[in-house]
């Protein structure tokens, strides 16, 4: 099968094209023909090997973490799904793998495709809706008539968070620029910032819930905007000690995340606030419930640009530059 590569880590540099072995199916797994898969910032930081202390990939690494396609082949243990099916998923870390004609991926990862969807449109939600659930509903327990506080409203996390949030009952704050304003207005935001003109601490008070997505500046920032008692949930860092002991790993890295988030936990306690990190796991039947959302019309899918297959560096490049408003995706067969 033809497959997208990562053979070395490097912050400049383009994946490589090469023909593959089709993946190994195992008895729980499923083998997936890819119709799409989308760009995340994720890919860009495995890319330059900025995750590679905990996600320490064995190079080369056929890249890719959102999943939409047809189920081909399955494992002798799985009953939920069959060959035919029309299927959603974001591949278990440790078998990431989209930017593929195929792939194989454990049962339990994997969702039937919301059928209001095409699959474009099915694969643009995965990695942003996990994430998105488990820092609002698992993390924050976010609930009606909470406030919420998104950042980045306009990009992939920020523009399902913002409709995930309102339709739990939160009022919703963002920042944008002022090109993307109405966007995500139109998602559901109550409190949309211009970045590029106001600084949100300002504005902000007594926050429940802070979705962190941006700089350590910002982040310290966004403490101050939370009540006593509020929460700020962050996916760009820093890692903390709970996060390297849920992925099992060395005792010498659980010491780094400790001592990497030692300052934001010490400012948040100051504060009276929790801070956490969140690195979204793989989970079917989240996406099960998601489809359920985005088929009675709660959530829709934001997709900025549809690149071919072949030019998958150029999406690459087009999510690294920063200015993709929503999802970015790739159509593979």
């Amino acid at each position: 099968m033809k497959a997208f590569i990562l053979e070395a880590y490097a912050k400049k540099g383009a994946l490589r094209k090469a023909e593959v072995s089709e993946p190994v199916v195992r008895d729980d797994d499923v083998l997936v023909q890819i119709h799409a898969t989308a760009v995340n910032v994720l890919d860009a930081k495995i890319k330059t090997g900025e995750f590679k202390l905990v996600l320490p990939y064995r190079l080369p690494l056929i890249m890719g973490n959102d999943v939409a396609g047809v189920v081909v082949k399955v494992g002798s243990r799985v009953r939920r799904l069959k060959v035919g099916d029309e299927v959603y998923a974001r591949p278990d870390k440790d078998r990431i793998g989209s930017f593929a004609e195929f792939i194989a991926m454990n049962e339990s990862d994997v969702a039937l495709k919301p059928a209001t969807l095409s699959m474009e449109e099915a694969a643009s939600i995965p990695l942003v809706g996990l994430t998105a659930w488990q820092a609002l509903v698992d993390k924050a327990g976010l609930k009606k008539g909470q406030k919420v506080f998104i950042q980045a409203g306009s990009g992939g996390v920020g523009s399902f968070a913002i409709q995930l949030a309102k339709h739990l009952g939160a009022t919703v704050a963002t920042t944008a620029s002022g090109a993307n304003i109405e966007m995500v207005k139109r998602l559901g935001a109550d409190i949309v910032i211009d970045y590029k003109k106001d600084d949100f601490e300002e504005i902000l008070r007594d926050y429940d819930v802070v979705l962190n997505s941006q700089d350590a500046a910002t982040l310290e920032k966004s403490l101050r905007v939370l009540k006593p008692g509020g929460k700020l949930i962050s996916i760009s860092g820093p890692p903390d000690q709970d996060f390297a002991t849920k992925l099992g790993l060395p005792w010498f890295v659980k010491l780094v995340m400790t001592v990497l988030s030692a300052g934001v936990r010490r400012k948040a306690k100051k504060l009276g606030v929790s801070y956490a990190f969140l690195f979204m796991r793989a989970e079917g039947k989240q996406l099960g419930e998601i489809a359920s959302l985005i088929d009675s019309g709660k959530i829709i899918a934001v997709i900025d640009r549809i690149f071919p297959f072949d030019e998958t560096n150029a999406a690459l490049d087009y999510v690294e530059a920063g200015r993709a408003k929503g999802k970015v995706v790739i159509k593979v067969s």
